[in-house]
């Protein structure tokens, strides 16, 4: 064995021969990240400055020219009176006057006689109303709001007929951020003990089996930390520690496996314990390397998306990518030089050699390559032609926000009081906001347009149902001005949609464009729903087309081949279409939904199929890269390739389907959670990679690397001057 020559393998050596000044290295920039992270803060997305095209701008410019409020209000019902009897008069009575006295709150508005607050079809339940100055998020805020709760708590016991509960975004707020967090806590509680037993079950020791998950979680903790100064030049979404956690665990363990496996492998083979690491650091190492810029790159595809909410999760996933590839590089070889051959030491925990025993059998890959690889044409087209069936289905992939209460917990006081609140006053309408901006938008000419607007707008009461016309709201410096229009449908549906295009391409140009100097922008929900879908759409072919692309320039330099970077894209994208396919199956059509625990089938979430593509085509490289680095190490030292091939799966195999077993596991944590999001996440992620390690690098991969041949690696002359990178020259057959 030739001393490393290549970057991974020299720094492999370097970190086994200075494992102390490694091991304490990384444990310092962990530490110093963590503590910088939490010194500095977390600037977060603010979510109302979140948006994308006409309805982004709408927000952001009424968000900067309004005073920050939070809207609030105290529900009343009964099941035995209603608006006309004297006791409910009374309870909603005493609750304005108890409001009023509250030091912060402003605005109270009561049903009764003042213009305010409303009443629910039926009668029996109420809407006060009030108002508190502030961010919703802010401390002074959320003490107002504690003062009105107590405020109003004693009313209930003086008119126990009626039911007194306050809602709002600051005092529900918490309650709903406390849900929320509940549901991640569980996914992070899981996850850890989880991916232990997996790994236990793969290595049959305790030592061996807890460093990747200590190495993944301290790449994890040391991106929080990152992202802390990261965010002060680019505020970042409030969900980017999930999605942290989700991808850095995931390829934390990937890495450390592959990285260890092989040192094993080669310590079983018979060579010392440092020729092991030295073959482990230029091959398996090579590998990590490889994927792990690969894997950055896919997710850089999401800067190209168009949404600040993807530039976060992009910034995130390859932060936490790239110091987990370090951590495997760098800290890894240390710590197996430290435990020498206790790497190979089994574990003395009852039990454990017979769950490993077990575990082992589940590895029939050995049987199925060779069946595969007999008969490539038989098992090669059934498979294609079960994951193109598979893949059919998202030609009807619908996208949209799936409907919040199908995602809270029913058992929690304040999703009840939600229920109850929506029961009350249905949303049989939306509701539009147009923002208008000029030197003063109180001016006549300005105002005559709004009056214009609304006249054409009561014209089409079937697009514009309400009664009560235009609201204006008009900002403190008289610049901007707010118009709220209800229009029909419940926000997502063609009539909503119908209105839209209707404000946009009719109503807004015809009135109000037509004022000089003032600028006009379209907002609200359907708005905000329509500019994100679009802009995802118009941005899709160049994040699909940036991937392809990185990710074709990086396997044709690493392989030197054309035909495995073309067949490596295929078989990804036919991974990705099949999980595709399979959402649609499981949240649309309702496949499942009872083992999943929703009961109404709706939407895919609209930022996922985009988020999915990247990540699960980045992840997927992990096992193509790894599969492939093998079969080309075994090319080059003599192998045919159908030789190479099966070779290849069966040395890989046991440490593919481990991985693949902790990421399915992982990702079917967060397919377990309450928020359909995450549900549609964790269950996506979980099939594509479920389907990747078993039907297309177990089938797909031999099958088409059977039928070409040595024609997998032609590489035009004209392209010979690529570099070679690889390890091929450093690794020669081991001697007992």
């Amino acid at each position: 064995m030739h001393p490393p020559t290549t970057l991974t393998g020299r720094v492999g050596r370097w970190s086994a021969r200075h494992r102390k000044l490694a091991i304490v290295g990384w444990l310092l920039f962990v530490v110093i990240a963590f503590m910088a992270g939490g010194a500095v803060g977390t600037d977060q997305l603010d979510q109302r400055e979140a948006g994308v095209g006409d309805s982004g701008t709408a927000a952001k410019v009424h968000n900067r020219a309004f005073p920050k409020t939070s809207g609030e209000g105290v529900f009343l019902s009964s099941t035995t009176l209603d608006r006309g009897d004297p006791a409910f008069r009374a309870a909603v009575t005493d609750v304005a006057r108890r409001l009023r006295r509250v030091d912060g709150v402003s605005d109270v508005e009561s049903p009764y006689g003042d213009g305010g607050g409303r009443f629910a079809k039926d009668g029996h339940a109420a809407m006060v109303g009030f108002t508190i100055r502030g961010d919703s998020a802010d401390k002074a805020v959320k003490a107002v709001a504690d003062r009105a709760v107590d405020a109003v708590a004693t009313v209930e016991r003086a008119h126990p007929s009626v039911r007194v509960e306050p809602f709002g975004d600051a005092t529900s707020g918490d309650a709903f951020e406390r849900i929320f967090q509940d549901d991640l806590s569980k996914a992070e509680k899981l996850s850890l003990p989880i991916t232990l037993v997996i790994l236990l079950a793969t290595f049959g020791t305790l030592l061996v089996a807890g460093v990747p998950l200590l190495l993944a979680m301290s790449a994890v903790l040391a991106t929080f930390g990152l992202i802390g100064p990261i965010s002060q030049l680019a505020p970042v979404d409030e969900s980017i520690s999930n999605v942290v956690l989700l991808i850095g665990l995931a390829v934390g363990v990937d890495y450390s496996l592959f990285y260890i496996r092989r040192a094993r492998e080669e310590r079983a083979a018979g060579r010392s314990p440092q020729q092991a690491l030295d073959v482990a650091a230029a091959t398996s190492g090579h590998s990590v390397l490889v994927s792990g810029v690969t894997v950055m790159v896919a997710m850089a595809g999401m800067y190209l998306a168009g949404a600040p909410t993807f530039t976060s999760f992009a910034t995130g996933t390859i932060v936490v990518v790239a110091v987990a590839m370090l951590a495997s590089l760098t800290v890894l070889p240390a710590l197996l030089s430290l435990m020498g051959d206790r790497v190979n030491r089994p574990s003395r925990i009852p039990g454990l050699r017979r769950v490993k025993a077990a575990a082992g059998r589940l590895h029939v890959w050995s049987r199925v390559v060779d069946a595969v690889t007999r008969r490539p044409v038989l098992w090669g087209g059934l498979a294609a032609t079960l994951l193109v069936a598979m893949a059919i289905p998202a030609t009807q992939m619908h996208l949209g926000t799936p409907p919040l209460e199908e995602s809270l917990p029913q058992d929690k006081p304040v999703v009840q009081t939600f229920n109850h609140v929506r029961e009350a006053f249905p949303v049989e309408t939306s509701g539009a906001e147009i923002v208008v901006k000029a030197a003063d938008v109180t001016a006549p000419r300005v105002t005559q347009a709004i009056g214009e607007l609304e006249r054409r707008a009561a014209r089409t009461p079937r697009l514009f149902p309400g009664e009560d016309g235009v609201d204006v709201e008009v900002s403190p410096d008289r610049r901007v001005a707010v118009l709220g229009l209800e229009i029909a449908g419940d926000g997502q549906d063609e009539r909503s949609n119908d209105a839209l295009d209707a404000l946009r391409g009719d109503l807004v140009p015809a009135t109000l464009a037509r004022v000089p100097g003032m600028s006009t922008w379209v907002g609200g929900m359907t708005a905000q729903e329509r500019d994100f879908n679009r802009t995802l759409a118009r941005n899709l072919p160049y994040v699909i087309g940036f991937v392809l692309l990185a990710a074709f320039l990086l396997l044709l330099v690493t392989f030197r081949s054309v035909v495995v970077p073309l067949k490596a894209i295929v078989l990804n994208l036919l991974s990705v279409g099949a999980a595709y396919g399979a959402m649609v199956l499981v949240f649309q059509h309702g496949w499942f939904k009872g083992l999943l625990g929703f009961s109404q089938t709706g939407p895919i979430v609209a930022w996922l199929p985009l988020f999915l593509f990247v990540v699960l085509f980045g992840l997927s490289m992990d096992y193509h890269v790894f599969i492939l680095s093998r079969v080309r190490e075994a090319y080059d030292s003599g192998m045919r390739t159908q030789d190479a091939v099966r070779h290849a799966i069966r040395n890989t195999a046991g440490v593919v389907t481990s991985a693949a077993v902790v990421m399915v596991a992982v990702f079917s944590i967060f397919g377990s959670l309450s928020f359909l999001s995450f549900k549609q996440m964790g269950v996506g992620l979980a099939l594509a990679v479920l389907i990747d390690a078993t039907l297309i690098r177990g089938v797909l991969l031999p099958a088409s690397m059977q039928l070409l041949g040595d024609r997998n690696w032609w590489l035009p002359r004209r392209l010979g001057w690529l570099p070679r990178l690889g390890a091929r020259s450093e690794v020669a057959p081991a001697t007992r």
